[in-house]
């Protein structure tokens, strides 16, 4: 089937089916607000559609959109001590934020529970049938599924936001933001962003930093490192909840300081939108889901072929930060995290919902979050197949010394040092197999870098050196004085290396931006 019948043919359906849908949303009534300060209020009864539009486009979660919860009544006044101010409206294409500061500079966010993804089409589209049925969409998302994120990630060991369901009334302390913010259901947390030392669900850190300053400074130097291992077990749970959208932008990384004047950063996960996501209830939905592999639906069973299409979003970050864990590391990270998610756990923080919302959906919840529990082991070892088919290792924009060696039959070693004046201290190594391994390549990116080729590698895994700015030497010992049978091969820039290589298979090339320097590699990131 090809992409451009599926367009041809949702073009075509969207024409005839979204006449079901109503032109306008239908008008909001207001609720009261009750002697104790809460409302009774539904996210999104405008997601109710009739039979024929279910069928072809989803029931998905209609039902919960529609359904009229019980959620405090927020005050600006009296959310914190001293009060809060709002100072900046944002959020992405889909989400609605309010920025809020409290007395001592700490900041808080209101995002949106109602989703609008029509602003990332041209604004002719918006109003009319595309615009429509993209709105309409946003039943796919549970209304109140980042709201057990937290209490699910508490259990699992992991940092977190910790958001409250809360209405906003129409309140003169808004000010400006008061016509666009007033009258709606939003979740309320802290924003996980600089001096955090209070916050415990983001490690007490001193120093919370976005994805960008974090990437750049890895690609900077090997004295920052990102804790490969708890990124795994946010990544597993990402998959246990079934979160596909976890690109760069969805990570803030609590900073801790480590020996020798080093960085260590631990991920923290936010915007939990994606979670629980449900879009293959409908004819056309389930067409489209062929084609977009990542809209993956949370259903009892996590399919293995499905583990590739589920981290799509997140696959360059995965790349660069998981690239020299072992196979047994994937192992012993997903039976950890599966044991430290007990029934008990699972039941605890589906209690956090809204009694209304426990009615309807407390019972499938718990059923499918078991199940998927206890295929994390077999989705993780997937998860490190898929990763470790095609490796990317790269250098930073200092000097280091790539060492690449037989390890055995079918075997190849690499090992990262970083030079300094006092010699070349070891930072990274990974043995690769080639039964899991079928290619694997080497970015100095800048700084005047060391390629040490130790012997022949073994053919059966294709290597690839590239050198990138900078100076670098790239030594063969012994240097072969004919052609070996390994598939080793050396891409030089042609700026000024030293090339001490023999008879090894050398190559021009002129080197994509990605792969030059620290910040071209993050182009690979979509940071730059």
């Amino acid at each position: 089937m090809s992409n451009s019948w599926v367009t041809a043919s949702l073009s075509g359906s969207l024409l005839l089916v979204s006449c079901s849908a109503p032109a306008q949303p239908r008008p909001a009534t207001r609720p009261t607000i009750r002697p104790d300060s809460t409302v009774q209020v539904a996210a999104g009864p405008q997601y109710d559609r009739g039979a024929l539009h279910r069928f072809f486009w989803g029931t998905h979660y209609r039902p919960l959109w529609g359904l009229p919860v019980t959620a405090p009544v927020f005050n600006l006044r009296t959310a914190v001590p001293g009060g809060l101010t709002p100072i900046r409206e944002g959020g992405s294409f889909q989400t609605k934020n309010l920025r809020l500061v409290d007395r001592n500079g700490v900041q808080y966010v209101l995002r949106s529970v109602d989703k609008d993804a029509t602003k990332a089409l041209p604004e002719g589209l918006q109003d009319g049938p595309i615009g429509r049925l993209m709105k309409d969409q946003t039943s796919v998302i549970h209304p109140y599924g980042a709201y057990i994120a937290a209490p699910l990630a508490q259990a699992a060991g992991l940092y977190h936001t910790n958001p409250r369901l809360v209405y906003v009334a129409d309140d003169p302390a808004l000010g400006e933001y008061r016509q666009s913010f007033a009258n709606a259901l939003y979740l309320f947390e802290e924003r996980p962003e600089g001096d955090q030392r209070t916050v415990t669900s983001f490690g007490n850190s001193a120093a919370v930093e976005s994805s960008r300053k974090v990437f750049t400074n890895l690609v900077a130097s090997t004295r920052f490192r990102v804790d490969a291992r708890q990124y795994l077990r946010s990544r597993l749970f990402d998959m246990w909840l079934g979160d596909w959208s976890r690109r760069e932008d969805q990570w803030r990384w609590a900073s801790f300081p480590a020996a020798s004047g080093r960085t260590v950063y631990r991920a923290i996960p936010r915007d939990r939108d994606h979670a629980f996501f449900k879009f293959d209830d409908g004819l056309l939905t389930h067409i489209i889901g062929w084609v977009k592999t990542n809209y993956q639906s949370f259903h009892e069973e996590i399919r293995l072929a499905d583990v590739e299409g589920l981290n799509q979003a997140a696959r360059p970050m995965d790349k660069s930060l998981l690239a020299y864990l072992s196979r047994e590391d994937f192992r012993q990270v997903a039976d950890s995290l599966r044991q430290a998610l007990p029934d008990a756990a699972i039941d605890r923080a589906l209690r956090v919902w809204p009694a209304e919302v426990q009615q309807m959906s407390a019972t499938e919840f718990s059923r499918k979050l078991r199940r998927r529990r206890e295929q994390l082991p077999a989705v993780a070892d997937k998860f490190y197949q898929l990763l470790a088919r095609d490796v990317e290792l790269p250098g930073t924009d200092e000097a280091e010394r790539f060492v690449v060696e037989p390890a055995g039959p079918g075997l190849v070693r690499v090992q990262l040092f970083r030079l300094t004046p006092e010699g070349a201290v070891l930072v990274q190594q990974r043995q690769f197999s080639h039964r899991e391994t079928r290619s694997i390549k080497l970015f100095g990116l800048g700084g005047n870098d060391g390629f040490e080729l130790r012997g022949q590698p073994d053919a059966r895994i294709e290597i690839g050196v590239y050198d990138g700015a900078g100076q670098d030497v790239v030594e063969a010992t012994p240097a072969p004085t004919k052609r070996p049978p390994s598939r080793l091969t050396i891409y030089d820039s042609g700026d000024g290396n030293t090339l001490r290589t023999g008879k090894l298979r050398l190559e021009k090339y002129q080197p994509r931006a990605e792969e030059f320097d620290g910040a071209g590699w993050l182009l690979r990131h979509r940071l730059f």
